[in-house]
Formats: structure tokens, sequence, C-alpha cells
């Protein structure tokens, strides 16, 4: 797969892969469904599948020729392998910021997470080989010999087998990683230069996208044998398979097409023409939607896997080639309460001055503004509600009731803020002094 863009391209587009995975911040609220577009050219687009708009690309110091594109269960942290660069860029995703560089082997160019989230795996596509990374320290703790031009990778659901795709010339294989041991299990004859893998939802296939013999190779995992080949187009490139694992999308990058695939029957289904040199696809959470990169018109198609038609087109950075889709969960929020608010006693009632608040994003500290910060007693007797400003600040003075209890002013009061798809709910506990 590397070997061929450069040759298109004329320059070295091994680029990078990025990865979401956990770091257990998740929120159980309604998440926004984001994808990341691995730009060879440089940066990774962010697109909102609710808007198909792209909402922010990002870009990293001590790497930028991205590649390739994959997320972990719960969408809070990317990698992205910079291939000219030699290193992974881990993103947290909730705030979309770059957290840090991590240096990997010579090349590289797939990209995938364990099931726990606590290893990455990184194909080394000149070095031949595939690079550990301890997700919880940011650092490469291993190092595993796998052979010539280490591309596409794929981990089993349990995570127990790691597949490394070939990008050779000719009859090529794929090798089995035990990932409990870190050693290499056998490699897989596939066919002609295999390039992409994926592994269906219940771990029993793997499909091999095999570039030069123009078909898909289904291998039963647990024998490691090829049980059928499914043809496709010319030049087959990235495979998606859906979230039931009956259907495969395969992209034919000298087609400009998308072949749609009976895994289980082992056919074709249909063709959908997409854009100039489509390299990966991923779908949505539903499986409603596939999302396609054309490295020469720099977009994205976006395909209805249920009218198999093409139903917009987004343009992103220069010379798409990996796509992730995933849940992204909420930014975590930290809300600190002021200096103590006053209480002044009236003939009719009670005023609260300086009621206040501040809200920001606990991992960058950034002011989160714009927001309804709501102020209650301790026993949730609304006091009143102010929106945060450019420095994350809400403040406001409340009227009250005798009603409510002077004593129970005297407790104080909580500040909350109820959350929503950018930032996760939080409350905190202020103070009212007499």
């Amino acid at each position: 797969m590397v070997g061929q863009l450069r040759a298109v391209t004329g320059a070295v587009t091994l680029g990078a892969a990025l990865l979401l995975v956990p770091t257990g911040t998740a929120s159980a609220a309604p998440a926004r469904v984001l994808g990341y577009v691995a730009n060879n050219g440089g940066g990774v687009s962010v697109l909102d599948t609710s808007s198909n708009a792209i909402g922010a690309t990002l870009t990293d110091s001590g790497g930028n020729s991205p590649y390739g594109v994959g997320v972990a269960f719960d969408g809070a942290r990317g990698y992205v392998t910079n291939v000219r660069d030699n290193t992974l860029t881990i993103i947290d995703t909730p705030t979309n910021t770059i957290d840090a560089t991590v240096q990997v082997g010579d090349g590289p160019a797939g990209v995938v997470v364990s099931p726990s989230g606590g290893f990455v795996y990184v194909s080394n596509y000149r070095a031949g080989t595939v690079s550990v990374v301890d997700a919880a320290t940011a650092t490469t703790t291993e190092t595993i010999a796998v052979g010539a031009n280490a591309d596409g990778v794929a981990l089993t659901p349990d995570g127990k087998k790691l597949y490394v795709a070939h990008d050779v010339a000719g009859p090529g294989t794929v090798t089995v990683v035990d990932t409990t041991t870190n050693t290499v299990v056998t490699d897989i004859a596939t066919g002609n230069t295999p390039t992409a893998v994926a592994v269906t939802p219940d771990g029993r296939k793997l499909l091999v996208v095999n570039k030069f013999s123009d078909n898909v190779a289904v291998v039963d995992t647990a024998s490691n044998a090829v049980v059928g080949t499914i043809p496709v187009s010319f030049v087959p490139h990235g495979v998606a398979i859906s979230p039931d694992g009956s259907r495969a999308y395969v992209t034919n990058s000298e087609n400009d097409s998308v072949s749609v695939l009976d895994v289980n029957g082992l056919k074709s289904l249909g063709v959908v023409a997409v854009g100039d040199r489509p390299i990966s696809v991923a779908l949505t959470p539903d499986g409603a939607r596939a999302y396609v990169t054309n490295f020469t018109s720099g977009s994205v198609s976006i395909v209805d896997t249920a009218k198999l038609a093409v139903v917009g087109t987004v343009p992103v950075g220069v010379n798409p080639v990996g796509i992730a889709i995933h849940a992204v969960p909420a930014a975590p929020t930290k809300v600190v309460a002021g200096l103590p608010s006053s209480l002044v006693l009236r003939v009719n009632g009670m005023t609260v001055r300086g009621l206040n608040a501040t809200l920001t994003e606990s991992h960058t500290g950034r002011p989160v503004v714009g927001k309804q910060v709501t102020f209650l007693s301790v026993k949730g007797h609304p006091l009143c509600t102010a929106v945060t400003n450019s420095a994350g600040k809400a403040q406001c003075d409340a009227t009250v009731r005798y009603l409510v209890g002077f004593s129970t002013l005297l407790r104080g009061y909580t500040a909350g803020f109820a959350g929503d798809l950018l930032h996760a709910a939080v409350s905190t506990h202020g103070f009212i002094r007499f």
C-alpha cells in the first residue's frame, strides 16, 4: 500500500494511523459521533457526522504525515502514526488536543489498540516490525519482528491475536502474532500484496484485501485457513466490516469505487462509485453510513449503506488516506465556586449577592464559554442562573423568600452545569456568609 502511494505521488507517503482508545474518563451521556481523517499532506480533519462538517484540523509539530485511522471502544483517546517522523501522536479526543508524541519504528503505518486500551500496536512499514506502545506511560515497550512491508493491522475482539498484512510484490502473507507473549505464531498465505485486514465482530473471520489479486480472502481464525475469496475491482485498498459482521466494504483505488460484499455468502452485492482514488473506509456505529477517503480528490464520500448510493461529499485536507468513526464522550469538566457570596436580609425576603462559579475543561484547563450554570440551595431551591463569560465565570444575584430558610442559605449553595454533547455535567458547593 505504502509503496504504491509513493509511486503515484512521487514522494514518501507512508503516513499516519489514528486510533482512539479509553482513558477512564468516558461519560455515560449521549456522545458525538466524530470522524477522524488522516491527511497524508498534513493534519487530521475532525468531521462531525451529525452535520458532516469539519469542526477542527489537528496538527502535531512532532509528526505531520498522517496515514491510517482506527477507533477503540470508548473513543476517548486517539493515536496517529507519522510515517516520515517515525512517531505516534496521542490525541485527547474529547477536547481534540495533542497530548504527546511517542517514538516508534521506521515508517509507522497501521495502528490498532487492545480491547482493554492498555496497549497500542503500530506496524512499521520500512522496519518490518510492530511497536508495542504502553498507553498509560506513552512509551514503546517492545518491538516485534514480523517481516517486510508491515502494513495493515487488526486484532481479534479478545485482543489475543494480532494480524499484520505485508504489502510486498507478488504472493504475500499475513503474520499472526500472539499478543500474550508478543511472538509470531505463523504466516498465512492469502494472495498478491495483502495490504489491509479486518476481523468480524464475532472474531471468527479475518478479511484480507489482496491489492494485486483484486480480491478479498476470507480466513477462518480458528484454523488460519483461507476458506474463500471474493472478487472485487481494480487495486483494492481498504476494508471495513458492518457492526453485525454480515457485510464488508472494500475501496477500489484504481476503479474509484467501493465494493459491497456478503461476508457469509462470499459474493459481491454491488459497487458504489465514489471519488478519485479511494483508499480507506469506515462505518458509523449503527452501520447506516460508510465514509470513504478519496486520496486524489481531497474529499470524503458519504455512502448510504441501505441505498448503496453516495449521499454527500465533504472536502478535507490534502491526500486523505485513513479514516475512523466513533462515538466520542463529552470532555470532563470542573466547576469551582468563587469567593463566598453575601446574604442580605430585607423586609420581604433575602438577597444573596455574588453567587459565582468558574467552569473549565478538566484536561486542558480551558474556560467553557457560553454555558448555563444553575445555582441552588443545599436543599434544591432554585436561586438563579447565569451564563459563563469568556473566562468561564458565571455570576448572579438571587432574591429568596424567607420560606427557603435563613439557616438553609447559610449552609451554602450548589453550582451545577447540566452538561451537553461537548462537555460533561459537573457541580460543586459554594459558601454564603452573613
